[in-house]
């Protein structure tokens, strides 16, 4: 948690709960410039509004440009489709609204799992170039929101911020002389911890199969190369200088072995599978509870 002392500015955005601490209450105008860059991402990749950028994908082939940001969220996406084989996926959204994951949180199946269609024979991602030869859905939220507490770091840092905490949700991006001690959710008890790390200018973000579930074996994390859900392993947690890195890698935990991993991004990470056992890299220096 931040200093005690420190002042807290939260509100809502992407359907989470945001909470940024700073050693002194910001000013409105910068208050503003963070509603601003969360809405703006929101306008840009949200599949659950109709007139965001990439919604109009879904109704047709077409080309967008994308903001100069993208090119860091194609990167990372890029290694990581090759990485899994096509596991982990942009394209994934169709296949979370055919399991009930749609705009409208029906909730209620369409059908049985069916894979999206694979990247390399309908999306074309350069930088900040984006074109579809035929309807997708757009899904980034594997990695998005690590990227927008990077953004939002970002404003502060321009402000003169250069204490903060900024934490979506439990994506967490720290900066400062006063590291923050985080406790680690239990995966099927959110009221419990099962353990505790220190952050210290770097970023911490978790992905967990209860965060967003539905149904009977129903929930968020998907297998890109089937359309379902993945169960194998149920929460991961990842440390690493940005949290777009941090965010992404702790989904692709899901699909990819750490070992893997570690050749192409400088992480931290601890793992738990469905039987309950945890596995951690050398580098993650929490505290597991026994």
């Amino acid at each position: 948690m931040p200093h005690p002392e420190w002042a807290s500015f939260s509100f809502d955005g992407i359907g989470t709960r945001w909470e940024v601490s700073t050693p002194e209450a910001l000013v409105p105008a910068v208050r503003h410039q963070l509603l601003e860059t969360v809405s703006e991402y929101d306008r840009t990749y949200s599949r659950f509004r109709p007139d965001s950028l990439v919604s109009g994908l879904s109704r047709g082939p077409g080309r967008i440009t994308l903001p100069g940001h993208a090119t860091a969220l194609h990167q990372v996406y890029d290694t990581l489709y090759r990485l899994s084989g096509g596991t982990m996926s942009p394209l994934i959204g169709s296949s979370l609204e055919r399991l009930g994951y749609d705009p409208q949180y029906s909730l209620v199946p369409a059908g049985s799992p069916q894979a999206p269609p694979r990247w390399e024979d309908v999306l074309e991602w350069t930088g900040t170039s984006l074109a579809a030869t035929e309807p997708v859905v757009l899904d980034v939220g594997a990695a998005g929101k690590g990227q927008l507490v990077d953004l939002l770091g970002g404003v502060l840092r321009s402000e003169g911020h250069s204490d903060f905490l900024v934490d979506g949700s439990g994506d967490m991006l720290h900066s400062g002389t006063h590291p923050v001690m985080v406790a680690l959710e239990h995966p099927y008890n959110p009221g419990q911890a099962i353990g505790t790390v220190e952050l210290n200018n770097s970023a911490l973000c978790a992905s967990a199969s209860n965060r967003r579930a539905w149904g009977d074996g129903l929930h968020h994390v998907l297998d890109g190369t089937t359309g379902e859900p993945i169960h194998t392993t149920v929460a991961t947690w990842t440390m690493a200088a940005s949290a777009l890195v941090a965010d992404a890698v702790a989904t692709a935990l899901f699909m990819i072995e750490p070992a893997r991993l570690q050749e192409e991004f400088d992480v931290a990470w601890l793992r738990v599978s469905s039987s309950g056992a945890a596995t951690f890299s050398e580098s993650f220096e929490g505290r597991l509870f026994s």
